[in-house]
């Protein structure tokens, strides 16, 4: 499976089955191939789409809505199911969801990680600031929590904030790469200063950790990538421990859960001083790039998609349930100028306007 580009993947027998199973499809990031990948199942066979966005990194979906921040913007979606059945004349269903673009917000130079829907707000990592963010019409970003050891929201990514846990619909966990207070202070710690904040009391849950990221909370517990090591781990947040699920041949980045399996983003690591030297690379001869699908009672890979070819690295990802066939427009895309909807249940496809007064 490819597109018209070099982005090639394969995939085994068992994480076709399991997404098949699932009766969902898989949205992921790749901010160096500038690509939202769409992994779907179409009733015999693995779907997969890529679609265009300017460095895609952190991802969510609530509701029908879907939040993507890209390297200049984020900007929210919304699913029109009747439009998506629609948008191939020649295979009516061909796609059973479509997330049209309705609203963005410019969000350059705030390096956004990862971000997160509730009922009435878009919250951001903004991850120059080392702060946690929603999003404004006003400003360039409210500014609602940092870190105590942080002394202020100057733009100097001072602990490389990268990962957000909501729980009850609020941020309740976060991961940095170093708990430091100067310009990049981090770089100097990554290997092993990395740690979990809980961010009601402020403090660290777990330390000691290698470049963590992608913190979940699912079904009563606390999980999360310890990046540098390739370990998922799941954390007991009362007793400030942590257990291995399993470790994987690749820098870990993007976690989502569904039931009893994690689904987790593989990376290859580059060579450069912020990959070089980690433990992930001591103990696997050889990363991969992809997603793979892990039981938690177990620790058993379950089935893994891989990118074979024109991308290195996944930031994040996340299942979406009850649609198989999903299709993304972005905000360059001639088709968003045609597509249409109004309440209380009012949809088209029109022509093109081409004449102007």
């Amino acid at each position: 499976m490819n597109d018209d580009s070099t982005l090639q993947c394969r995939t085994d027998p068992g994480f076709s089955a399991w997404l098949a199973a699932a009766g969902g499809s898989l949205a992921v990031t790749t901010y160096q191939a500038h690509k939202l990948l769409l992994i779907g199942w179409n009733g015999r066979q693995l779907s997969f789409l890529p679609r265009h966005f300017e460095r895609p990194m952190g991802l969510d979906l609530r509701d029908g809505r879907l939040l993507l921040a890209c390297q200049d913007r984020v900007t929210l979606f919304a699913d029109d199911p009747v439009l998506g059945h629609h948008y191939d004349d020649a295979q009516p269903g061909r796609y059973d969801a479509l997330y049209l673009p309705r609203l963005s917000w410019h969000a350059a130079g705030l390096d956004v990680h990862d971000v997160a829907l509730t009922d009435d707000a878009s919250w951001i990592v903004a991850t120059r600031f080392s702060c946690l963010a929603t999003l404004s019409d006003r400003y360039s970003f409210v500014p609602r929590w940092r870190p105590r050891f942080v002394g202020d929201d100057a733009p100097e990514d001072r602990c490389h904030l990268n990962g957000m846990a909501m729980r009850d619909g609020r941020p309740a966990f976060v991961t940095c790469l170093a708990e430091t207070d100067t310009r990049q202070g981090w770089r100097a710690q990554r290997r092993n200063g990395g740690a979990l904040l809980e961010v009601d009391s402020g403090d660290a849950v777990l330390r000691g950790l290698s470049m963590p990221h992608s913190p979940r909370w699912h079904e009563g517990a606390l999980w999360l990538l310890e990046s540098g090591a390739g370990r998922l781990l799941r954390v007991d947040t009362q007793r400030g421990t942590a257990d291995e699920v399993c470790a994987l041949p690749g820098y870990l980045r993007g976690l989502d859960l569904v039931g009893p399996y994690a689904l987790v983003g593989l990376c290859k690591a580059r060579e450069s001083e912020y990959f070089g030297d980690l433990a992930v690379q001591a103990r696997h001869r050889e990363l991969r790039c992809g997603v793979a699908v892990i039981d938690t009672r177990s620790g058993a890979q379950v089935g893994f998609f891989e990118l074979s070819a024109g991308a290195s690295e996944i930031y994040d990802l996340r299942f979406i349930a009850g649609r198989q066939r999903v299709n993304v427009l972005n905000t360059q895309s001639q088709e968003r100028r045609v597509a249409f909807s109004a309440p209380p249940d009012l949809h088209w496809w029109t022509v093109a306007e081409t004449d102007h007064v």
